[in-house]
């Protein structure tokens, strides 16, 4: 501890040198600027480090079992997060980041502590050393790390959260092996990158276990609008990824001008993004009453009528593993065995969130989506055809032959339904013909993808076939025509 207490003083030391006012850094040279800045960061780790080791002690000496005589409840705080976010001056996140690697690292130091006594024991026997041994949480690598001064306390918690839990699919050892990569290139990363890593390692041990967390995303979904005491009206909502990259994409394209976006060439879009530019408003007003005109057109829109417009894309990648596992997912339902290797996934560009097999067959299928395929060393394959798009015409045709979503019983009108290619357009070489498409609402739209139903036609006549776990003779069903009856 010494060693660490002589290297934090002199890391403070190199600081103080630096200057005491905005004027004394302004006359740094570039070089010395350079310099100053890695100094600042490796004491701030160093200070990072001892504040993580005292928010551990002070969550031990607040745990809940000591009641009112916890050290955060006899100073009137509820949490001992709630205490260092007080004292600090930190945000409540900040506070429950330095718990959390805190409480960590003074778990790992404890149990690697009862390994050593008990090998430096003249008695010691090889079960109980084992038994101390395993005590040690798969994470210690990560406390040796920052208490090394390797890794920021920004990072552990990227990598302690990102890598998750052990569970019946994820072991402490393959936690472990994940961690041991990823430690080897976290000192190149910053926080926000290693979360990536992290989390994408976790992805790969527990593929299977994709679609039930992006299912407890959508479950998360709401949209809360209520009226203050004073008339305004005040909007809180979360989105699942998906959902939330479309609603990014749609704002994106409306204020893109404002964040030094697209420069268009087409001199009618130039002279829109200069006007949006030259905007008395705020980038956030525009935001506001973009989204109030949007309910406008949205409510006088002819129920009867598929939108069939310009919209948002969203850019999906998607590996040539994913497609051929999509393809052989029909066979692998009935395979009492379950699949041969684990289900592929993919990625909505710029979400670090993964998709399931499911996502991406029902996004491929979508007018909003475009697919960007991958071999397996990364290379682009290809990045799909526009000509999978249904024509507004050919939506309009749908919206009055179909009446609406198909889906059994289903009341949504045309203008709540979207475009479903029967044959999957990227993965079974669909063809954008009007027989080919039938009109499905978001909800229906989801379950079809979800739990594998599919739709087939019969010359004019729609069927859709249930999974064999709905019904084991998969007994296919009419989907006759919503629309009233001339």
């Amino acid at each position: 501890m010494i060693d660490l207490a002589d290297d934090l003083r002199q890391a403070a030391d190199a600081v103080a040198l630096l200057g005491s006012s905005s004027a004394d850094y302004e006359a740094l040279a570039d070089a010395a600027v350079l310099s100053g800045q890695k100094q600042i960061a490796a004491a701030r780790r160093l200070l990072d480090t001892r504040a993580a080791w005292m928010a551990g002690t002070i969550a031990r000496r607040s745990r809940p079992e000591l009641g009112h005589s916890g050290l955060a409840a006899q100073q009137g705080f509820l949490s001992p997060e709630a205490l260092i976010q007080k004292w600090t001056g930190s945000s409540k996140g900040n506070a429950h980041k330095m718990v959390a690697v805190g409480t960590m690292m003074a778990d790992a130091e404890a149990a690697e502590k009862q390994v050593e006594a008990a090998l430096s024991s003249p008695n010691a026997d090889a079960a109980e050393v084992a038994e101390f041994e395993a005590k040690v949480p798969w994470q210690a690598p990560i406390a040796r790390a920052v208490t090394a001064g390797t890794l920021s306390v920004d990072a552990a918690e990227s990598i302690r959260s990102g890598l998750g839990q052990i569970d019946a699919a994820v072991t402490a050892e393959k936690l472990g092996a994940a961690l041991e990569a990823l430690l080897t290139e976290a000192s190149s990363l910053n926080a926000d990158e290693v979360f990536k890593r992290a989390r994408r390692m976790r992805d790969r041990l527990d593929e299977a276990g994709i679609a039930a967390r992006e299912k407890q995303a959508y479950d998360d979904r709401y949209l809360q609008v209520y009226r203050l005491r004073d008339g305004k009206v005040r909007l809180n909502g979360l989105f699942a990824p998906e959902d939330g990259e479309f609603v990014l994409s749609t704002f994106d394209s409306i204020i893109g001008p404002r964040r030094g976006g697209v420069r268009f060439v087409d001199p009618e879009r130039a002279a829109w993004a200069k006007k949006m530019q030259d905007d008395p408003r705020t980038t956030e007003q525009i935001a506001a009453d973009s989204l109030v005109q949007l309910l406008k057109i949205a409510g006088e829109a002819d129920p009867g009528r598929v939108f069939g417009g310009r919209r948002p894309s969203v850019r999906m990648i998607v590996t040539e593993k994913a497609l051929k596992t999509g393809q052989a997912g029909q066979a692998e339902q009935v395979n009492e065995h379950g699949p041969a290797e684990p289900a592929a996934h993919g990625q909505i560009e710029g979400n670090p969130l993964p998709i399931s097999q499911e996502t991406i067959d029902r996004l491929l299928c979508d007018t909003g989506t475009r697919g960007i395929k991958f071999d397996d060393n990364g290379q682009i394959i290809n990045v799909g055809r526009d000509e999978r798009l249904f024509t507004e015409k050919q939506r309009a045709a749908m919206a009055v032959r179909d009446g609406g979503c198909l889906w059994i019983d289903c009341d949504r009108s045309p203008a709540w339904s979207k475009a479903h290619h029967i044959n999957e357009w990227l993965k079974g070489n669909g063809y954008t013909d009007l027989a080919d498409g039938v009109l499905l609402c978001h909800p229906h739209h989801l379950l079809l993808h979800n739990q594998h139903w599919t739709i087939s036609r019969t010359g004019t006549q729609h069927w859709l076939r249930p999974p064999v776990e709905v019904d084991p003779k998969q007994t296919l069903i009419a989907l006759p025509s919503k629309r009233a009856n001339l």
